[in-house]
């Protein structure tokens, strides 16, 4: 085989990844704002509870766990936009209650969490948050290892016995064990899923409960391609000689569409744009990992007959590095977008490890290349058993990628950190005589700007003359600070270059001058995040 393949080949993956373009897709879904507020301390039981996300989610689980520990299951519930309206299906009695919240991403990623708020006096409440099931994310990441090494090594070397080798026997039981595995893998991998979003324990595995959820989220198309995928290249190994080609093409197109169904790469914005990307790095990804474990058992058993499998991938596979290489930078700058994500969020650390197993990669590769492969194709023996056992590392560090990868499913990128960082806090203020929404944007700490609405208290137009915020936390010290609001001609009124320097819970007070002769000032306590 000559670069014309390969050519045609890189060709063929713009094109499939250009059709495979969604229209739509969002980021990882975050909290940002919850009614009652988190800590809340209230009078009388709420009509309604809400929680709004940086994104449109999907609700899985929605429990109130009431003060006496027993749990109460949110069964009527509506989506609004990025807002989830909870109906209260009980009166609720004094004490604290917690709201905790189970909710799918667009992008197939379960996030949970909880609320706690009180009526009339706070009580002892129960636990809330959710502890962490190590033996789920265990059995998680072991799934999802087997399935991506099975469309990575297995659907790759079903693809390089079929293009690259003469004999296609040397690798071939390797190849075809990878697939097998993989098979297995993906099920199971998306019933895992299922109690992923649901929180739910490894015995509830079986359960119908679990597979619906699983049915529900993203992932279950890139389970369904990558099936075809791992289908079409076991067609390519047993299938007749005709087929073979033809079928490890296309499952190859399949892996990149599969990886391109769901994840956090694939979800991120510009849409036209990541998700080609995804298509083309994993594409290449599996033509240069799938032929390494084929090509190193042909030069260990057959080392006069893999000559020609050698030279053939050396001679294709430089184009194919370079496409993954490209693609990948380019998907790294959009998920961590700024340096010091790298070394402050999980992420950009598992980022940063799977960086240094690339340059020990690529640079066995660049040696192999070279340094060893004229050799071993004039026909040295020394050369070639040292090939060998470089090629043997160069696939435990391609295992070692995929794991860092799988990984990546606990932990959502810096982009999408920053995302739901920027997302603003609300609170809406009523009383007899004036009304307000007002909405602190970014809601955490720092420099932020402030929008008001004003009304009266019965939802009229209240043409006021002159609005003051004021804000305090008498818990940290810090007096009320003071700051005169702008009307810029929308219905609103603003206050810019405003500077929140502590999180935490403030007294938001809004000092309304309706007329010469009447002042109304109305408060309630908003949170202001860390980050």
């Amino acid at each position: 085989m000559h670069t014309g393949p390969i050519a045609w080949l890189v060709a063929l993956l713009v094109a499939m990844a250009v059709l495979a373009m969604p229209g739509r897709a969002f980021a990882h879904a975050a909290l940002v704002a919850t009614d009652p507020a988190d800590g809340a301390l209230l009078e009388q039981s709420p009509a309604q509870f809400s929680l709004t996300f940086s994104e449109p989610v999907s609700p899985l689980v929605l429990t109130l766990v009431r003060p006496d520990g027993s749990q109460l299951a949110l069964t009527s519930f509506r989506l609004n936009d990025q807002t989830v309206e909870i109906d209260t299906p009980e009166t609720l009695k004094s004490g604290t209650h917690v709201l905790s919240w189970r909710v799918v991403s667009v992008d197939g990623h379960p996030v949970g969490g909880s609320a706690l708020f009180s009526i009339g006096a706070p009580s002892a409440a129960p636990v809330a948050g959710e502890a962490v099931d190590w033996t789920l994310r265990a059995a998680i990441w072991t799934a999802r290892l087997f399935f991506y090494a099975g469309l990575f090594l297995g659907v790759g070397g079903s693809f390089a016995l079929a293009w690259l080798a003469e004999d296609r026997r040397c690798g071939r039981r390797f190849v075809a064990a990878a697939l097998l595995l993989a098979l297995v893998a993906a099920p199971v991998s998306l019933g895992l899923q299922g109690l992923d979003g649901l929180g739910a324990p490894l015995a509830r595995f079986a359960t119908p409960a679990v597979w619906k959820t699983a049915l529900e989220t993203s992932f279950v198309w890139t389970v369904l391609v990558g099936l075809i995928a791992l289908g079409l290249a076991l067609l390519s190994l047993a299938g007749p000689p005709g087929l073979r080609k033809l079928s490890a093409s296309a499952a190859l197109l399949c892996v990149g569409g599969a990886l391109a169904a769901s994840g956090h790469a694939s979800a991120a914005e510009p849409q036209w744009l990541t998700r080609p990307l995804v298509f083309l790095h994993g594409t290449a990804i599996a033509v240069w990992a799938g032929a390494l474990a084929p090509l190193g058992l042909a030069l260990r058993r057959e080392p006069a007959n893999a000559k020609a499998f050698l030279r053939r991938f050396s001679r294709a596979i430089l184009p194919i590095v370079i496409l993954l290489a490209a693609s990948g930078i380019v998907l790294g700058v959009i998920q961590v977008q700024e340096p010091a994500a790298l070394v402050h969020t999980a992420y950009g650390r598992l980022l940063l490890l799977k960086l240094v197993l690339l340059l020990f990669l690529f640079t066995l590769a660049a040696v192999n290349r070279w340094t060893l492969t004229a050799p071993a194709e004039a026909g040295d023996t020394e050369v070639q058993r040292r090939l060998v056992r470089s090629i043997g590392i160069e696939v435990l560090i391609v295992l070692a990628i995929i794991g860092v990868a799988a990984g990546w499913r606990f932990t959502p990128p810096p982009r999408a950190l920053a995302i739901a960082a920027a997302q603003p806090v609300s609170i809406h203020i009523h009383t007899l005589e004036a009304m307000a929404d007002l909405s602190i944007t970014p809601g955490h700490a720092g420099e932020v700007a402030a929008s008001m609405v004003i009304m009266t208290g019965d939802f009229g137009p209240l043409d006021a003359k002159q609005v003051t915020l004021v804000l305090s936390k008498p818990d940290s010290g810090i007096e009320p600070i003071k700051r005169p609001a702008r009307k810029p001609g929308d219905g609103t009124w603003r206050v810019d270059n405003l500077v929140i320097p502590l999180p935490g819970r403030w007294n938001a007070r809004l000092d309304i001058l309706v007329s010469d002769f009447e002042a109304v000032k109305i408060e309630a306590p908003i949170d202001i995040r860390s980050d």
